[in-house]
Order: structure tokens, then sequence, then C-alpha cells
């Protein structure tokens, strides 16, 4: 008779040769399509990018993307930047005995690469440049390491397992999936501008998860460290678990996935040491596959951060359709309140109401069995009131072409 081990061994690589409709997921008995950015959910729909092969125990998977972009963002806030964005993904998965699965998993990005002040996004805000200075109508560079994490789950049943998730970095329980992550967005290189309501704390360094997963609901808490990447970005930073996060999750049938999640942040910003925030976040996302390699997938979701300044609300919708696996077209409507736009004296100003409307098309050609050759263009309308068109000019506007470089 084998082991209970061998046994755990051979139902992943099973697992693996069925596909990824076939695999279940590391944190419970769900499909793995589910699993999104950190311990986040997706439709179960959601087809399932990466390799997948297994080495001994181990059932390992990887995927990689890497963008090439030429941005210009227009008016008297404008600038034009060629930089280079993208990831590198890997994890392996293993079962311990019947009941058990451990799981580690690293995300690397070329990020750092741009320099340390990102590259040009109109309206955009959040952390810090060079440790001076904000970073207004500019995205900042992910670290280097955006996950160094591990997790270990134990079934109880059918239907409820109990599991623990660690990392340094790695994302705590709060928010949709991280937007890089998300089916709706992922195919686009403009990150959000209402990215620090939504889902900024996906690169937190130091990070402790407990949930439990009942079916097709899961309930986690997390603590972490509240202070954002600094400037250093190829650094592993350390401090005091000192935040905390709580998020449920419910995915209702194959095609839908909720989430509702709070977090109390300490000191997030490095420029701002005493101010502390608290967040709420919302979100609904939809899938459907469309044909064989096709799919339509839109999220929307609703944000609060709160401080001292008062609250300031933020959401979007977005929705990107795949049609046959070669054109994927993409498109996001954003609204956000933001006091960070126009600073006095180095701090928060006064509240504006803004807004960005920005849609795309990217164009693949397969060159090899898992990698593909993009070239794609987009383009965004920026929404000011009038106080800020002295700023802004009265028709702000950006456009970035990119060619990708996708392996999966």
């Amino acid at each position: 008779m084998p082991s209970r081990a061998a046994t755990g061994a051979l139902l992943l690589l099973a697992a693996a040769t069925a596909g990824a409709d076939g695999m279940t997921g590391a944190l419970g008995d769900y499909a793995m399509a589910r699993e999104a950015s950190g311990t986040s959910w997706q439709p179960d729909a959601s087809p399932h990018a990466g390799i997948h092969l297994a080495a001994g125990d181990w059932m390992l998977m990887g995927h990689a993307l890497l963008n090439a972009v030429d941005d210009w963002q227009l008016g008297p806030r404008g600038a034009d930047l060629a930089f280079a964005s993208g990831m590198l993904m890997g994890s392996g998965t293993r079962a311990l005995g019947e009941a058990d699965t451990v799981r580690l998993r690293a995300m690397l990005s070329p990020d750092p690469l741009m320099g340390k002040s990102g590259f040009p996004v109109l309206l955009a805000s959040g952390e810090t440049a060079d440790g001076v200075a904000p970073l207004v109508d500019r995205q900042h560079p992910h670290d280097l390491f955006m996950e160094l994490s591990a997790s270990e789950a134990h079934r109880f049943g059918a239907l409820d397992s109990a599991f623990v998730y660690a990392g340094l970095p790695a994302e705590p329980a709060f928010g949709p999936p991280a937007f890089p992550h998300r089916l709706s967005t992922g195919d686009s290189p403009e990150p959000p501008i209402t990215h620090h309501w939504l889902d900024s704390t996906h690169v937190s360094f130091g990070v402790l998860t407990l949930g439990w997963v009942h079916g097709d609901c899961k309930l986690e808490v997390s603590r972490f460290r509240g202070r954002e990447p600094d400037q250093f970005r190829y650094n592993i930073e350390t401090g005091p678990l000192d935040s905390s996060a709580a998020r449920l999750s419910w995915n209702p049938d194959r095609y839908w996935s909720l989430q509702a999640s709070w977090a109390a942040v300490t000191s997030p910003e490095q420029l701002y040491p005493a101010e502390n925030q608290r967040k709420a976040s919302a979100s609904a996302i939809y899938t459907v596959p469309l044909g064989a390699e096709g799919s339509w997938a839109t999220t929307a979701a609703w944000g609060r951060r709160s401080s001292g300044h008062g609250a300031l609300d933020a959401g979007l919708i977005e929705s990107a359709v795949r049609l046959g696996g070669t054109v994927t077209l993409f498109a996001r409507l954003e609204r956000e309140q933001n006091d960070e736009l126009v600073l006095v004296a180095g701090q928060a100003g006064p509240v504006r109401t803004v807004g960005k409307v920005s849609a795309g098309v990217i164009r693949d050609v397969r060159i090899a069995a898992h990698v593909r050759l993009g070239v794609g263009a987009l383009y965004a309308l920026d929404v000011v009131p009038a106080v800020l068109e002295p700023q802004y000019g009265p028709d702000p506007r950006g456009a970035m072409v990119f060619a990708r470089l996708k392996v999966d």
C-alpha cells in the first residue's frame, strides 16, 4: 500500500495532467482557477495561466510577463517615458499526507529598472519617489521582490479547511485581487488610479494570515506591516506587524466572486509617519468563458480610506474581452476623491473629485507552445474639475503603445 504522502503526490500529479480545471486549490477543496494574488479569490470560470510540471512530491507552476511600454501623458503635468514592467512568478505545492497541503510562492518584478520615480500616469498618487517628496501624476515601481510566501492548509472534510499564510513580502487579506492579477485589467500596462484605495497593500513587508474555508465562503484575518514600500526597491524591509485586516469572500457560483474587507493601517506613508488609515473595500468579479480560448471578465470595486483628513472614496468598473485567445479588448472607468493632487506645504491639500476613462487592445501571436508575443495600445481621457484645469489643462489625456512577452 502506498504511504499517505505518496498518495497525496499522486493526486497532485493526476491533477496536473488533467489540466487547470481538474486542479485543487492550495487552501481548500475548490478549483485552483479560483486562486488569485495572495489569498484572494476570483471566479472559478477564470482561465488558469501557467506552466505545470511534477518534480518528485512537488507540483511546480510558473509564468512570466514582460511589457515594453512607450508612455505619453499630455498636458502641463504630463511627461513621456519608455519603460519595462512585468512579473515573474513561480510556486511549488505538495501534499503532506491526505489532509495537508503546503505551498511556496515567489514573485519578482523588473520594475525597479525604470528608476525610483516610476512612470507618468496622470491623476495617480501615493508613496514616495526619493523619501523626500510624494509621487503625484506618476505610478511608483513595484519592488524587485513582490512576494516570498508560504502557506499550509489542513482539510477537515469535503467542505472545510483552515490555513495559515505568511510572507516577507506578501499580500494581506484586503481588497480584490491585485490589479496585475485581475483578468479584467491584467492586459493593460496602465495601473488604476484607484490602486491606493483598493489593493496597494499587495506588497507588504510582513504578513501573517489565518483563514477558514467552508465550501464557497472564506473568512480570513491578517496582521501585517502597514508601512508601504520605501524608495529602495531592491531590498527586503522589516518591521513590526502593526496593522490588521479582515476579509469575507464568497463565490456563489463558478462565474462570480464577491468580497468585502476592512483594514486598520498603521503609518502607511513614510512622509507622514504619524498618520494612520482605516480602509474598507467591496468588489464583485464576473467571468464567463467565450468559446474554447476566450473569456469576458468584469470587476466592479469600491474603496474608502479614512484618516485625520476625513474619508475619501474611490471606485472603478473594468472589463476585458478575450476573443479566440488572440485579441483582447479592455476598458476601465474610474472615479476618486483625492487630496494629494495639489499639496499645500507638502501636506494634503483640498479634496478634488477626478476620473479617468481608458480603453485599449492587444493582439497576441503564439510563437511557441507556452510563449506568446503581443502588440497593443491604449488611450486614456482624464476628467478634472474646472479648478484643476490650470494645473492639468482643459483636456488632459494619455496614451501607451506596448509590446508584451508572455510565458504561460
